[in-house]
């Protein structure tokens, strides 16, 4: 059974930076499997922003953050993270990882099964 526990919220100010990391726990583990960052704001639809594909470190961004956030994972560390730069007041939401366990198709409309609690990111 696998675990993922967000950290790196808090308030920034427009314009700034922030870097949001997801460390996955659990004696599960994969050699094939997409990682992705989402975002929720209260209301609306969960959005997915990008996705990250091991092995390979394949990248999708959505045109939203593309440019302006990097999404990278340390397969050693299990550790999934997204840079966040240039950051829009737009960007205040929840933040969730997710993982699931694939051998083609990882984007950021793919269909996760695992998910962590989330990280608030608030934009002043």
């Amino acid at each position: 059974h696998v675990q993922l526990v967000e950290s790196g919220g808090g308030s920034v100010q427009a314009g700034g930076s922030l870097t949001l990391s997801c460390v996955a726990s659990g004696s599960t583990w994969y050699t094939r499997y997409c990682m992705g960052w989402f975002r929720q704001i209260p209301g609306k639809e969960r959005e997915g922003l990008a996705t990250i594909y091991t092995p390979g470190a394949y990248t999708q961004y959505v045109d939203s953050v593309k440019g302006r956030f990097t999404i990278s994972h340390d397969v050693a560390k299990r550790t999934l993270s997204l840079q966040m730069s240039n950051i829009e007041s737009e960007d205040t939401a929840t933040y969730y990882c997710a993982l699931d366990v694939l051998e083609r198709g990882c984007s950021p409309t793919t269909v996760f099964h695992i998910w962590g609690q989330g990280t608030q990111v608030t934009v002043s």
